[in-house]
């Protein structure tokens, strides 16, 4: 299984959850349940996520094969 770093990622650029959810379109409770592994991205939700951190989706994936 895939950890989604989204947590990680967040933080270094300096973003709180709030501006995240503006960015990307996402909800803060689903970008939350996110971080906390509560749940399972959506294709469509990393896809926002991705281009509203300006990043790929395999940025947010903690993978050995990056």
């Amino acid at each position: 299984m895939l950890k989604v770093n989204l947590w990680e990622v967040r933080t270094a650029k300096g973003l709180k959850l709030e501006a995240v959810a503006v960015m990307t379109g996402v909800s803060k409770s689903t970008l939350n349940n996110i971080e906390n592994g509560k749940t399972s991205p959506t294709l469509v939700n990393l896809e926002k996520i991705a281009k509203g951190l300006g990043c790929r989706i395999s940025d947010l994936y903690d993978s050995e094969y990056k």
